[in-house]
């Protein structure tokens, strides 16, 4: 009786990992990658101030991949989301350093400016019914030219500290009172609120467990929700450790973070998400069971748009100037973080924690390879590589399912 209840077990764990591979294949892919650019560069790459730059490096892949999942999920595209970056940087540049006005009153109408533009696309796509490649192709090039109207060729800087601090700024110890080892640990908040959110997380994954055991839904096997979890604990509790050594948290994590948050929640939890899955899995039937795409679509466009527009302002801040060139390649990378997180090219599937992940993988890939010394040419080739093998892996599982 024994020997048949390990057997049901085993079965069922090998088929909840045939049904999960890729999520599971993903998060062991980025650690992967991370130890192994780690051994290379002979620990350069989790050193306190590189994991700091990584972080501002990639913080604003990381924000526009969530804009542009819902879009890949809608099943659509927008190539435009590197030109409205450029252009909504160029704006916050001539308000904030020509015109004089106050970050208070640029950033909420730099947001509001980039939710216009995707708004702009987002008719065409949905209402007028044109491709949306054809559409963002079209915006790639208008956003662009605009944005050397606006700069007319030359950068524009630099910007009022206050702004800076949007990219540059960190948070403050706020514990440091409480600090019991202030020579090491110079930001004790920070390493606090990682240990913090480790814990809280292991909560809410076993009550989520004993809730769906309730309900009789399925769970995942105990030994790979184990695994997840000291996996996750670990590289964070470790990264937590590495910043609270430099200088804590950027600003920018904490918007990042904030953003992953509300996000992940609208897509598991919220009805504008769960449409938005319904329309890229089968249009024709949301449509007739009342849904109104079109508005869907529309409002996936502006959501772009409003986090393109932050990524510009963040970028900007960052390199405390405004210029033309801002944003080139950008699309391609954020589109790229989705797909290698696990977005379907048709529509429908998605997550947000695997384009946050899909985020990070070209971002340690970038900046390992950049601390070796690879030059752009092989950095262009390996990113492309693992693209088409990340698109074949789903693809590949789909065939054979």
């Amino acid at each position: 009786m024994s020997g048949e209840t390990s057997a049901s077990n085993t079965a069922s764990i090998g088929s909840y990992l045939r049904n999960n591979i890729r999520e599971y294949g993903l998060l062991v892919a980025l650690v992967v990658i991370m130890v192994f650019f780690q051994v290379i560069t002979q620990g350069v790459l989790f050193r306190p101030v590189n994991i700091t730059n990584l972080v501002l490096q990639n913080s604003f892949i990381v924000i526009m991949a969530l804009g542009m999942l819902l879009i890949i999920v809608a099943g659509h595209i927008d190539l435009s989301v590197g030109s409205i970056v450029a252009f909504i940087g160029g704006l916050s540049a001539i308000m904030l350093v020509k015109w004089g006005l106050h970050f208070s009153i640029v950033v909420p109408i730099c947001l509001i400016l980039g939710g216009v533009a995707g708004a702009m696309q987002g008719y065409w796509v949905a209402y007028q019914k044109i491709p949306s490649f054809i559409v963002t192709l079209a915006g790639m090039l208008v956003f662009r030219g605009l944005t050397y109207l606006v700069l007319q060729n030359r950068p524009i800087g630099p910007f009022p500290k206050d702004f800076q601090l949007l990219s540059t700024g960190f948070v403050p110890d706020l514990l440091s009172f409480a600090n019991p080892a202030p020579t090491v640990v110079t930001n004790f908040f920070a390493l606090v609120v990682v240990v913090a959110l480790v814990i809280a997380a292991v909560y809410f994954g076993l009550k989520k467990r004993r809730t769906n055991e309730l309900h009789g839904s399925e769970n995942e096997p105990m030994v790979f929700f184990a695994l997840q979890m000291a996996i996750i604990g670990a590289v964070a509790i470790f990264i937590g450790f590495q910043l609270s050594t430099y200088r804590g948290f950027p600003n920018v994590l904490v918007v990042m973070a904030l953003l992953i948050a509300l996000y992940t929640f609208i897509t598991n939890r919220s009805t504008i998400g769960r449409r938005i899955y319904a329309l890229g899995g089968n249009e024709k039937a949301t449509k007739l069971s009342g849904i109104n795409t079109e508005r869907l679509t529309f409002y996936a466009f502006v959501n772009m748009g409003v986090l393109a527009a932050l990524a510009g302002m963040i970028i900007a801040a960052r390199l405390n100037s405004a210029t033309p060139k801002a944003g080139v390649g950008f699309e391609l990378d954020v589109i790229a973080a989705c797909f290698i997180g696990g977005a379907s090219a048709s529509g429908g599937v998605g997550k947000i924690t695997g384009a946050v992940i899909g985020a990070f993988i070209m971002g340690v890939m970038n900046n390992g390879m950049s601390i070796m010394g690879l030059g752009i040419d092989y950095q262009q080739l390996v990113k492309g590589l693992v693209l088409l093998a990340a698109v074949f892996f789903d693809v590949y599982n789909k065939n054979k399912g």
